[in-house]
């Protein structure tokens, strides 16, 4: 049986989409008994330190998941050394990814959801973060089974 696994999550400024997959993953896996090590992280510095988003965490709390111990942080060169996952919200992350990564590490990458992106509610209204979280749970559950195979 494998370590546990390490997933990083990464959207734009760590505060909607990648905190939002961070807490999914993290209780899914624990109601699932599976050991998995969850952090997110943004693409820019704009928001390092900050909770999620309000909208975000609200709309989170309604479905059960508490984001609110979380803290927005930059992604750094060693993540790609830590992590076995790094897995993008958008195809701009992944392609930001794909400029800061090692060529050793870039089979790490990945989109959530292959070939479709989450769209960033950060700009939109209500409907949009509960959109996101359609997408991220339903993303996060097929990474889970994905997890239970490499980690079984």
């Amino acid at each position: 049986m494998k370590e546990k696994l390490h997933v990083l999550f990464v959207c734009t400024g760590n505060i909607c989409r990648s905190p939002t997959a961070e807490g999914v993953l993290r209780q899914l896996a624990k109601q699932a008994g599976i050991a998995v090590h969850v952090e997110s992280a943004g693409t820019g510095d704009w928001h390092v330190g900050l909770p999620p988003d309000s909208r975000t965490q609200h709309h989170a709390r309604g479905r059960g998941y508490d984001l609110s111990a979380q803290r927005a942080r930059q992604v750094h060169a060693a993540d790609f050394e830590r992590f076995d996952l790094i897995v993008a919200m958008d195809r701009g992350h992944l392609r930001i990814l794909g400029e800061l990564c090692p060529p050793a590490h870039r089979a790490k990458l990945r989109l959530l959801v292959e070939g479709r992106e989450v769209p960033d509610p950060y700009y939109g209204g209500q409907e949009g973060f509960e959109r996101v979280l359609d997408m991220v749970e339903a993303g996060c559950r097929d990474l889970l089974e994905e997890i239970r195979k490499i980690t079984s």
